[in-house]
């Protein structure tokens, strides 16, 4: 049968399937592929091009660590260029950590065996945390044993500081012992092996050559691990090592630390990811030492004082008359200073707490001056035209009432009869003083006071100065105890007791700057050798007047209240005329709100040469004899009297002056 094309298109009704080679539907999402592919290539391209330097950098911060070493602290000196404060070697076994990767996993893996053959059941197995503490602290006891062996020591690892150690110092070497001798580092180096993790490093410590000397002028310093450069770099990276440095706590170690201070040195090191460094520093700096400190203290001076306070409680400070350079601030009981290092002992800390030794009773120890406060007195009576120097109208009997009560003089004799300013000065007549006082009046004291600064602190460069330090007045004793000032208050403040309250150190001021004929001396503990004479507020006294307290001072030491110290045999310093003035004052003791006796503060406050003044000296010595009213001639100057002689002594033969590399402003 004949076949027929048939044309479906001429038939009405019939479905024509279409094949094209795109369909519209889709084309839409063809763009947004295109869109996203290029997005995806672009953002590609940005994080392998642009952002390359990005990725470097905290690839970098990551697998960098910074380790940091502290530089040794400066040298404290004397004027004369002693060392009165250095950094002694010493010698310290460390364990290289880093060193012990294949050793740790071995020992891990034998510690396993031995759990799982003794207990066979996984349940009591410790954990793999434990495991590894375990490992390494037996790993480390095995080298500080061999150490222990060698030494003789019988030193245990402390775990919990070698777990601390693993998780934030892995790159630092492990302390195994330290404070080892020179004989210790000699047999380590003879029988450790070449090869040994174990190191033995020199390492520094704060050296006080002369103990206890100066110990709370000195001060001294304690570990910290707050090291810190900004010269170094890598401060951004995420890994931060430093070793254990030193940071002052006390006296002129810690006012002067940032000058003190070493610039650290440092190491930067790559890292795998356990930690451990994989090969030599990636940059490497030395540390360097901190600049030394010369002091204005003489050490031959201080060393007199503080043996002539001997096992009395006491303080002492000599000065520079002319500049106020501090020649010598002792305070005793002292304490070793080398006794802090590596850590003091608990029963040698107790044993110094006990003894009050921490106490600087020099710059914080506060006192009635006793009858050295006369010459304040003298001073405002002359200014005020209250006193006259000629006067002899007052009559020592040996009592007088004042008020409601009879006050006593307290000077060793029956009486002393019509005196003059400059005698009263000379005998310490209380009597003349409280009747004097009363004419010149408390206000007028005070403000004269106020003028020598004895109501403020000296701005030495010491931390901790007290504040404590007291010149009362009328409103000072209303606004206190609500009470108003009386004829009596003013009788013991003209004699250096009741409320007034001073340091050995502004005792020491005083001396200097009535010395100077001024009202106000700076003390510094910085020597320099060019340094100019300090001149402040005259006392705004006429030559005269200045003749009068000078006389009397000089008294004091000639046929007063010192007189028959001086006149002993050695104790007067030939062809040195000395101007001074004693002081006793006392005050009660209670315990358990009970009177339980007087404690007395023996004073000493003078310069010297009397006519040409070069050094001045405040002397306080604390005792507790019953009857010693009469104990700043006897002690106090004796203490005084030491400082005098060691400083002409040296005038005599004068050392080599040591020129200060450091100032502070």
């Amino acid at each position: 049968m004949p076949t027929t094309d048939v044309n479906l298109a001429d038939r009405p009704g019939t479905l024509v399937e279409s094949h094209k080679g795109y369909d519209p539907r889709i084309v839409f999402f063809y763009f947004i592929i295109a869109a996203l592919l290029a997005i995806l290539v672009g953002g590609l391209a940005w994080e392998q091009l642009h952002l390359i330097a990005s990725h470097s950098e905290r690839e970098r911060q990551q697998n960098q660590r910074r380790i940091l070493f502290p530089g040794p602290r400066g040298n404290i000196y004397d004027r004369d260029g002693t060392l009165l404060v250095g950094n002694a070697p010493h010698w310290t076994a460390v364990l290289h950590i880093d060193e012990l990767r294949a050793e740790l996993r071995r020992e891990y893996s034998r510690i396993e065996k031995n759990y799982k053959a003794t207990t066979g059941d996984k349940k009591e197995m410790p954990s793999e945390r434990d495991l590894a503490q375990i490992a390494r602290v037996s790993v480390a006891q095995h080298y500080l044993d061999l150490v222990n062996v060698i030494t003789g020591r019988d030193l245990k690892i402390d775990a919990g500081a070698l777990q601390d150690h693993f998780s934030h110092a892995l790159l630092l070497p492990f302390t195994l012992a330290e404070g080892l001798s020179d004989a210790d580092y000699a047999r380590l180096v003879e029988h450790l092996p070449v090869n040994s993790p174990v190191e033995v490093y020199p390492a520094v410590s704060r050296y006080y050559p002369f103990g206890s000397a100066a110990t709370h002028t000195l001060g001294y310093v304690r570990a910290d691990i707050d090291v810190d450069s900004e010269n170094f770099p890598g401060a951004d990276l995420r890994g931060q090592f430093k070793m254990k440095g030193t940071r002052g706590k006390d006296g002129l170690e810690k006012w002067f630390d940032a000058e003190l201070q070493g610039e650290p040195g440092g190491r930067i090191y790559l890292v795998d990811p356990a930690g451990f460094r994989v090969k030599k520093p990636l940059e490497e700096r030395a540390p360097k030492q901190g600049r030394n400190l010369v002091t204005s203290l003489d050490i031959d001076l201080q060393l007199a004082a503080e043996a002539a306070v001997g096992d009395q409680n006491g303080a002492v400070v000599a000065l520079d008359v002319a500049t106020g350079e501090v020649l010598a601030l002792a305070s005793k009981p002292d304490y070793d200073l080398n006794a802090w290092y590596p850590r003091m002992p608990v029963a040698a800390y107790k044993a110094i707490q006990e003894r009050n030794a921490e106490f600087n009773r020099a710059l914080n120890g506060t006192y009635s001056p006793g009858s050295t406060f006369k010459i304040l007195v003298s001073i405002a009576g002359l200014r005020s035209n209250r006193i006259n120097p000629a006067d002899t109208s007052i009559d020592c009997e040996g009592t007088v009432r004042i008020g409601n009560r009879n006050f006593g003089c307290d000077n060793g004799l029956a009486h002393h009869g019509a005196l003059t300013l400059s005698e009263a000065i000379a005998q310490s007549c209380d009597i003349y003083f409280y009747e004097r006082g009363i004419d010149v009046s408390p206000d007028i004291i005070a403000a004269e006071a106020h003028r020598f600064h004895l109501d403020e602190p000296t701005g030495i460069e010491l931390p901790g100065e007290t504040h404590r330090m007291l010149i009362p007045t009328r409103a000072w004793k209303k606004e206190k105890y609500g009470q108003s000032w009386t004829d009596g208050d003013t009788a013991n403040m003209a004699i250096g007791q009741g409320f007034v309250d001073v340091t050995p150190l502004q005792m020491a001021c005083f001396a200097a700057s009535v010395a100077r004929g001024e009202t106000w001396t700076k003390p510094t503990l910085l020597h320099d050798p060019k340094r100019t004479p300090q001149h402040t507020e005259p006392i705004g006294l006429t030559s005269e007047q200045q003749a009068i307290i000078l006389a009397g001072m000089k008294g004091v030491v000639t046929r007063g209240t010192a007189a028959k110290f001086f006149a002993s045999p050695g104790n007067a310093i030939p062809g040195v005329q000395i101007a001074g003035k004693t002081g006793t004052a006392q005050r009660a003791v209670y315990q358990d709100g009970k009177f339980v006796g007087n404690i007395n503060f023996a004073w000493f406050i003078c310069f010297a040469p009397a006519d040409k003044p070069e050094i001045a000296v405040a002397a306080m010595v604390e005792g507790d004899t019953p009857g010693e009213n009469y104990a700043g001639g006897i002690y106090g100057a004796g203490v005084a009297n030491a400082v005098l002689k060691k400083y002409f002594e040296k005038k005599a033969h004068p050392a080599q002056v040591f020129v200060s590399p450091l100032k502070k402003s």
